[in-house]
């Protein structure tokens, strides 16, 4: 009898693909074959979001594609859609099994033997009294792998249904961690993402810190790069910068969530920082890592944003010395307090605010790309290949494309950043 066949989708975050990664390799340990989303399945499994009301309709319509595909499959939808609409989701009738974010690591237990068949199963603890973290990483990439090193978050803040999802902050000792980035270490991938709902808070219920971790893992044989992907500003400080800009494994690339550059809309959506405290952050980077990328996360749109609000958070970031934004529209969700808060924009106003901040973005990493021309930097390229072309990037995160060579698929090299694309884009000519 041949293996069941299994395909795994994956919405949102990167936290999300971590866990999709670590369930697809139980998984396969378990003799199941594990295929692409798109071919026909046994099992779908799709892990979901619903961050915003665009991502929760993606997950709506996979789940339907899915069923489409195999009308005999069985589909489970997993994670934080479950967690936030279990109701919603078990009245799908293309839905076999609603499975909770605690309760979806014991995916194969649900599957097993086919014991829950017939109408929809639910598996949904009560994510606010779990203490449990469950150690995750990514294996798709050759190159780079996720790791989440935290879960949860006790922020609460007025737009964000997150920590209703995810439940309290939580992590594993850093003792139990180092474990988890040796496993990585002993394959053949050369870097790791650190990834988490609110990665600053590490440690919490450990009495560890953030900083304590990171001086841990620089001392990991076997992984030449580490990048630290989300870190709230008030949880960074200039003597984990001082750190990272030392350390031979920290890459100098920064994400950082500003949200708003007004000082109002941040007190309106309950952030624990003003534009200042960013605003030291990027000039103590920029100090000891002159080089660095950082990236910014703005929410345009959030309820009582007046004309005046935007212009002031515009302003704020054009003087800014950030590499691009990640630019969000305000997405009402239903049980935060946001939801109830007056000044709503209409989508006319929306559409023409985060115009003009992807057009600020455009020009800030244009700039910041140009500032490099002519300079060499190592570069890890990837296993991809398009049309071609293959792709890596720097450790201050410039992307660089040259001709496919298989030989330098997970591979560093210093590269001359000459000349770049149409598309912004390094290109690495190879005699």
């Amino acid at each position: 009898m041949p293996p069941k066949r299994i395909a795994f989708q994956t919405f949102g975050c990167k936290l999300n693909f971590a866990e999709t990664s670590t369930i697809a390799r139980q998984f396969r340990e378990d003799g199941y074959e594990v295929v692409e989303h798109k071919e026909e399945a046994d099992i779908y499994v799709i892990n979901s979001c619903v961050v915003t009301a665009n991502a929760e309709k993606k997950c709506r319509a996979a789940i339907r594609q899915a069923k489409r595909r195999n009308p005999d499959a069985r589909v489970a939808v997993i994670g934080c859609f479950p967690q936030m609409k279990e109701d919603d989701l078990s009245g799908m009738e293309e839905v076999d099994l609603v499975i909770g974010n605690e309760e979806k690591f014991m995916l194969k237990d649900y599957l097993k033997d086919d014991l829950y068949t017939g109408a929809c199963h639910s598996f949904v603890g009560d994510i606010n009294k779990s203490d449990v973290f469950t150690p995750s990483w990514s294996s798709g990439d050759r190159t780079r792998s996720f790791m989440k090193i935290q879960d949860g978050c006790d922020y609460f803040c007025t737009y964000c249904t997150i920590p209703f999802a995810r439940g309290r902050s939580r992590s594993a000792t850093i003792a139990d961690t180092i474990k988890t980035a040796k496993e990585i270490a002993a394959t053949d991938m050369r870097e790791i993402i650190l990834t988490g709902v609110n990665i600053g808070d590490f440690g919490k219920p450990n009495e560890e810190t953030f900083f304590d971790l990171i001086k841990e893992l620089d001392k990991v044989d076997g992984i030449d790069r580490i990048r630290v992907s989300s870190i709230e500003p008030e949880l960074l400080n200039e003597e984990m910068v001082m750190f990272m800009a030392a350390s031979d494994k920290f890459l100098p690339h920064f994400h950082i969530p500003l949200q708003s550059g007004s000082d109002k809309i941040l007190m309106s959506m309950k952030r624990k920082y003003k534009r200042e405290v960013f605003s030291r952050r990027v000039r103590e980077i920029k100090k000891h890592m002159p080089q660095a990328c950082i990236a910014a996360d703005v929410i345009i749109g959030f309820p009582g944003e007046t004309g005046e609000d935007f212009r002031d958070t515009y302003d704020f970031l054009e003087r800014l010395d950030i590499s691009y934004m990640h630019v969000f529209t305000y997405s009402e969700r239903p049980g935060t307090m946001a939801e109830n808060m007056p000044g709503k924009l209409n989508n006319t106003e929306k559409r023409e605010r985060s115009r003009i901040l992807h057009e600020l973005s455009d020009k800030k990493k244009k700039a910041f790309y140009k500032q490099h021309i002519g300079s060499s930097r190592p570069v890890l390229f990837e296993s991809d290949n398009s049309n071609g072309y293959m792709h890596g990037f720097t450790g201050n995160y410039l992307k660089v494309k040259t001709k496919y060579r298989k030989d330098l698929v997970n591979r560093i090299v210093s590269v001359k950043l000459d000349e770049l694309d149409e598309e912004g884009i390094f290109l690495y000519s190879i005699e």
